[in-house]
């Protein structure tokens, strides 16, 4: 189901092992320790491959999580909003990750600007709870969504490149 290119990226994921939720109290404050070592060593092995393509923050709880996510296409930076939350039922059911300035804009997407996981991704978390954490849902799920969908996006004229523009020193 995956090729040799995500095979070696998802294993150099960590993988989790605490099964706990939001609910869980001390169960949570210990896989939320676990979430964060495996994405920061997902983001630190992106980094060391030239293949930078995300930034998350989280709120205190770690329930809420946002940032920017960004796609190269023909040498122009696309950049999006990212967020999601930790569903109750976390880490058997997996965060739907939205990108809600593209709401509306492909049919692969629900309200909100969450994108379409549930063909490919869900059955694959399914089978790895409680292994799989955020890091895991961004390289199986955000990536190859924005791999497919930006470049289709950008050919069909529904996204255009957003020029940054330099403050005046």
């Amino acid at each position: 189901m995956v090729d040799e290119g995500t095979r070696k990226t998802l294993s150099s994921i960590p993988l989790l092992q605490t099964k706990a939720g939001p609910r869980d109290k001390e169960l949570w404050v210990q896989r939320l320790k676990e979430e964060y070592t495996s994405l920061i060593k997902y983001v630190s092995n992106n980094k060391g491959s030239d293949n930078d393509w995300f930034r998350l923050e989280s709120n205190k709880e770690g329930t809420k999580w946002f940032g920017k996510c960004w796609y190269i296409h023909e040498l122009l930076k696309y950049e999006f909003d990212v967020e999601f939350e930790i569903p109750i039922t976390y880490p058997s059911t997996a965060p739907e990750i939205a990108l809600p300035e593209l709401d509306g804009k492909t049919a692969k997407m629900y309200r909100g600007g969450k994108i379409c996981l549930s063909d490919h991704f869900k059955p694959l978390w399914a089978r790895n709870v409680p292994k799989f954490g955020i890091g895991h849902a961004m390289a199986l799920g955000l990536g190859p969504w924005l791999a497919v969908e930006i470049p289709d996006l950008i050919s069909k004229g529904v996204i255009h490149y957003k020029e940054k523009t330099v403050p005046d020193a």
